[in-house]
């Protein structure tokens, strides 16, 4: 460095190399290679495939590393911390950024050495040379240096992360693993020179499909106000290497203070976040400061907290003012939330790899009742958003005689009901059905089996499974409370039910109230009550997969593959189904359909058994 409502059932029921990519947790990527990771998963202390994971990155450490007056004990607890919550932060990498010592003598890339050496082989991690390092007037030429000698290519060779450094030994990168693909991170050194951006160009032209961290010691700068700029050298680096390199997304530097962040936008129209983080300036010389980078890839953003742990292992009680003051930091700039959706701002340079469609033989497990899909192995399909014709038949692909037949609501147009390419990237078909249901007008189509069809009376005493995929549209206009997903026809009340909340509604069904809640109510065989599930708000604009799960003796709803907060309590065994047909896309009340399903609907299966959630559709 330079010197609602609350829900109550009665009240709602109206109202490196690049290997092909694999199925991972969230999303396919090319660049996930499934038996390294795999083998990682099985005998390392992170998941490679947990959506969610994190980069430690540590900011200058030269004044913990200085020889007229050095206390590495604040960077040893820092790592001894990352060590004792790897696994529980799902911890893939640290990234220091540079600066490790104050003068970059021999005597003080000895006790940096010694620090770091409690890590080696425990967790990788990359270091790059700062201003305090090596004579700050040379770059990435200046030949051999105690640096080198200490964190050069021979420190990093046996990291299964490190891919390689520059000629010079300055530049590294690694290739890391989280949330079910490869990252490409490059650690560069404080200067660097045409050949070491022609060096890093090429690490980047060898890995074009991996999103790239970019870290450095010196590319933005910030007011006191947290609003960060490029700096001289920093505006050097951006047009030289990032602006025209899509992959880069991130770039980190320490150097200056005090910290900042900006956003700019690269050659390819997307936006590059550039971060500055360094507290030699605070209390202790940062008191061995780590920043967090958490990436969530569930939920597409990267959440960023910065900590001490040295400080926050004191008890609480026992700290002074700027112990307390330190131990965690709170500002625009220390904690903050960074909004990717990571699969968009990838898509140019690494497309999702969809799998192809499964056929139906892949997903008829033992114990399946029926099984539709609305694909030609399905069904006959029109075009991308042409009409369904009724009376067209979706074929029970078990072979039971479950087939569906579409039928339009209250003189519907035929446009409420059309064919569709999309799907779910984890769906067996890639097509669904386009239902455009509705209130005042009401108006729906829905498909239904036939009267003789053995799904209509199935009891499913031993338990059962119902799974499905649906899509709500985005906006989600109009309203559409307690739209029918799928259900049995019938009246309660003529299955001997009179503890529900009506004897007129269906004794099964799944709906979606108001508020977007999936609702799963049903009415079980063997007594007479009518245990309800309810779900969180499903997002509008995505895919979602639903599963409702009963084992014989209670129902646990699933979303995405994870159960739900408010599954029934009661027990709930079988189902008292009356002989009358099956219905995807609306559920009726006094044995009439009121308006239709409102969005898309994929493939549908019901299994006489219940099913682990690794056994689902999706999986």
């Amino acid at each position: 460095m330079p010197d609602s409502r609350q829900l109550a059932r009665r009240s709602l029921l109206r109202a490196a190399a690049v290997t092909p990519a694999v199925a991972a947790s969230s999303a396919l990527w090319p660049g996930f290679s499934a038996p390294a990771a795999q083998a990682a998963e099985a005998s390392g202390p992170v998941d490679p495939r947990d959506p969610r994971f994190t980069l430690a990155v540590m900011p200058d450490t030269q004044y913990l590393f200085d020889e007229g007056g050095s206390d590495p004990g604040p960077v040893r607890e820092a790592l001894m911390h990352l060590m004792r919550r790897r696994r529980e932060d799902n911890i893939v990498f640290l990234a220091h950024l540079g600066d490790v010592t104050e003068h970059g003598t021999e005597a003080e890339m000895r006790a940096a050495d010694e620090v770091f050496r409690s890590i080696d082989g425990r967790l990788p991690y990359s270091m790059l040379a700062g201003n305090h390092d090596v004579p700050g007037n040379s770059d990435d030429q200046r030949g051999a240096t105690p640096y080198l000698r200490t964190f050069g290519p021979d420190r990093f060779r046996r990291m299964p992360t490190y891919g390689g450094s520059s000629p010079d030994g300055y530049h590294s990168f690694h290739v890391l693993t989280g949330g079910g693909r490869q990252w490409l991170l490059l650690a560069l050194d404080w200067r660097a020179s045409e050949r070491g951006i022609a060096w890093a160009q090429g690490v980047l032209d060898s890995h074009p499909t991996l999103p790239t961290i970019l870290t450095t010691h010196e590319v933005v700068a910030a007011d006191d106000a947290g609003q960060a700029s490029l700096s001289g050298y920093g505006d050097l680096l951006w047009n030289r290497l990032i602006r025209g390199n899509d992959q880069i997304f991130l770039a980190l530097n320490g150097h200056y203070w005090p910290c900042g962040r900006t956003t700019l936008t690269n050659d390819a129209g997307h936006p590059v976040h550039l971060h500055i983080t360094n507290y030699q300036d605070r209390y202790y010389g940062g008191a061995g400061m780590v920043r967090y980078y958490r990436f969530d890839l569930a939920r597409g953003v990267i959440d960023v907290e910065t900590f001490s742990p040295w400080l926050r292992g004191l008890p609480a009680d026992r700290r002074e003012p700027l112990q307390a003051e330190h131990a965690e930091l709170s500002g625009d700039v220390e904690r903050f939330t960074v909004e990717i959706d990571f699969e968009q701002r990838f898509a140019a340079f690494a497309p999702p790899v969809v799998p192809p469609p499964r056929p139906p033989s892949a997903v008829l497990v033992p114990g399946t009742v029926a099984y539709w899909r609305f694909d030609a192995a399905g069904s006959t399909p029109g075009p991308d958003g042409s009409p369904v014709a009724p009376g067209t038949v979706a074929r029970d692909l078990t072979g039971h005689g479950n087939d569906l037949r579409a039928e339009l609501l209250h003189q519907s147009a035929p446009e409420v009901l059309t064919w569709s390419a999309e799907h779910h990237r984890a769906q067996p078909a890639h097509a669904s059905l386009r239902f455009d249901g509705g209130k005042g007008p009401d108006r729906g189509a829905v498909l239904r089996t036939g009267p003789g069809a053995p799904i209509n009376g199935m009891a499913f005493l031993e338990g059962y499974t119902i799974e499905t995929f649906i899509k709500l549209p985005e906006p989600f206009t109009g309203d559409h409370a307690f739209m029918g997903i799928l259900s049995w026809e019938g009246r309660a009340g003529d299955a001997g039910k009179t503890s529900g909340w009506s004897p007129e509604e269906p004794t099964c069904s799944l709906n979606l109230s108001g508020e977007r809640f999936l609702q799963f109510v049903v009415y079980p065989k063997h007594t007479d009550a009518d245990p309800t599930s309810w779900s969180h708000a499903l997002p509008t604009g995505r895919w979602t997969h639903v599963a409702v799960v009963n084992d014989g003796r209670r129902t646990i709803v699933y979303v995405d593959g994870s159960p739900i907060a408010r599954n029934a309590s009661e027990e709930s065994r079988g189902i008292a189904t009356l002989g009358k047909p099956f219905v995807i896309g609306a559920t009726q009340f006094a044995l009439s359909y009121g308006h239709g399903f409102y969005g898309w609907v994929g493939d549908t299966r019901v299994v006489a058994r219940a099913l682990r959630p690794e056994q689902f559709l999706r999986a």
